[in-house]
């Protein structure tokens, strides 16, 4: 009967499951192909070093053996590394961690503080609030699956085929919230950056729509030492920080 009953359990193993197990569970199922496939790589790489051995005078076997192994080892690490590149999706590793550990270990040195989990009472929260020299950045985390294009056509931003202004706007605003509060607690008149760290999904380059910057994690310290929007001294830094500190609610 057309939509099926309540009563009877559908055959579909995969019925009722999560894009994400979904995803985990053909990786596994797809594992004897991809090594079918390595093989045929390496083979194919045998092939090339046989042709280089060949033409360069080398001996064949050692240099047949190179190219193979080699062939088989980079495709190896490939499928590992775009699986590990879902892992943020998949719920299995914590996208604020990954950029929090990055952001420091950048920018503490240049004299930013970064302050985690952070929220104006009542409204906005980020997961990242980037104090120093050249500004103030919020810097949030998200993560989609791995088919899900994100890019800027004309002025608007695009999250595969729908439109990003849901997840732009809510940044945005939580910018300008925050920098309400501090400019009123210090008398600095400041303005502030946001930043989107990007974990999952198919972000080609760095994408700039709608009042935010979308950007891969390990560019992001990158992206806030080059391209200051403010100029604060030490003793404006200070201050700012300690307010930030004691006036926005950190988050669990």
């Amino acid at each position: 009967m057309p939509g099926g009953s309540i009563y009877v359990k559908s055959e579909d193993p995969l019925h009722g499951l999560s894009p994400q197990v979904m995803y985990e569970q053909f990786w596994r199922k797809e594992a004897d192909q991809r090594r079918k496939l390595r093989w045929a790589k390496m083979a194919g790489g045998l092939v090339v070093g046989l042709l280089l051995a060949y033409r360069f005078d080398l001996p064949y076997v050692p240099a047949g053996l190179v190219c193979g192994l080699l062939t088989g080892a980079a495709d190896m690490f490939w499928a590992w590394h775009s699986y590990e590149a879902t892992a943020v999706w998949r719920g299995r590793r914590r996208g604020e961690t990954i950029t929090g550990r990055l952001l420091r270990r950048r920018l503490r040195r240049r004299g930013y503080h970064v302050l985690d989990g952070r929220a104006v009472p009542g409204e906005a929260s980020i997961d990242h609030l980037v104090i120093g020299p050249g500004g103030i950045w919020v810097v949030d985390n998200e993560a989609w699956d791995p088919e899900t294009e994100i890019a800027r056509y004309g002025d608007r931003l695009f999250l595969g085929e729908k439109y990003g202004t849901s997840v732009a706007k809510a940044l945005v605003g939580a910018s300008r919230s925050l920098a309400e509060v501090l400019s009123r607690e210090t008398g600095i008149p400041v303005t502030i950056e946001s930043l989107l760290a990007v974990h999952g999904g198919e972000l080609r380059r760095t994408v700039t729509a709608e009042g935010i910057t979308l950007i891969k994690p390990r560019l992001a310290a990158r992206w806030i030492l080059t391209g200051p929007h403010m100029a604060l001294d030490e003793q404006q830094v200070e201050l700012l920080a300690r307010t930030a500190a004691r006036e926005l609610r950190r988050m669990p």
